[in-house]
């Protein structure tokens, strides 16, 4: 039985030896044939390809519209601009200034009217009416998506800063017009952290569509008497060009 199980693997370690030098592996991809130039057969393929759109060194201008989507008793809509400067592909100083204008009863949501018209009562109406800061941006995912037989490409961002935010207390409502002391606090600038993040969708090496979210939260005097800390959540939607152009 042992002659016969080590004649047995004698030959099978024979007809190991026999396949591998029989098998010739082919050519490598970027090797060119020893009679002339690489054919289409031997072409490297790039499977990481450069990237469409750079913004290192760059400008970029974003005009944009906005909204505070967290006031419980008030709309608020924002016509701003932000401006940044690309250190990096991933990194970014920014500014930027929002103006949201004053439109009186307008401005009042449905709850709002209804507390006040109908069950006499005066909520806190404090209007965000002008910010503006500094941030860092940061721009970790790079991307793109297929959509209808095209490659959209998209990266995402987040920023962090500080700023300044102005309010605007509205005294009629919570009648204190006679007040010295709410007059005094009527009109506030509040200093303020800001955080959020957001998406580019890229139209061309120069122009895309952005849109984000940010964070901006600061502590209020309401009446000159009580402190209120605020978080207002903007939501921005705008165009971004980036100069210098390239085609």
């Amino acid at each position: 039985m042992c002659v016969g199980s080590a004649r047995g693997g004698s030959i099978f370690v024979l007809f190991v030896l026999s396949c591998l030098l029989a098998w010739t592996p082919p050519a490598l991809a970027w090797e060119e044939a020893e009679d002339g130039p690489a054919t289409a057969a031997t072409t490297p393929i790039k499977v990481v390809q450069p990237k469409a759109h750079l913004k290192l060194g760059r400008l970029e201008l974003v005009p944009h519209g906005a909204w505070v989507a967290n006031d419980p008793f008030l709309r608020r809509y924002v016509v701003g601009l932000d401006a940044g400067y690309h250190l990096t592909d991933i990194f970014a100083v920014e500014a930027d200034i929002g103006f949201s204008p004053t439109l009186g009863e307008s401005d009042w949501k449905p709850i709002t009217a209804e507390l006040i018209e109908h069950n006499h009562v005066a909520p806190d109406l404090s209007r965000l009416t002008l910010f503006g800061g500094g941030s860092v941006a940061f721009t970790p995912v790079h991307g793109k998506l297929a959509v209808a037989r095209r490659l959209v490409h998209f990266d995402l961002f987040g920023i962090f800063g500080m700023g300044v935010v102005r309010t605007a207390d509205d005294l009629e409502v919570i009648g204190s017009t006679d007040d010295p002391r709410a007059l005094a606090t009527q009109h506030q600038l509040h200093p303020t952290t800001r955080y959020g993040g957001g998406a580019r969708i890229l139209l061309g090496p120069s122009v895309a569509v952005r849109v984000e979210a940010r964070s901006l939260v600061y502590i209020e005097t309401i009446s000159g008497t009580v402190l209120e800390m605020k978080n207002n959540l903007v939501l921005q939607a705008g165009v971004a060009f980036f100069l210098p152009g390239r085609g």
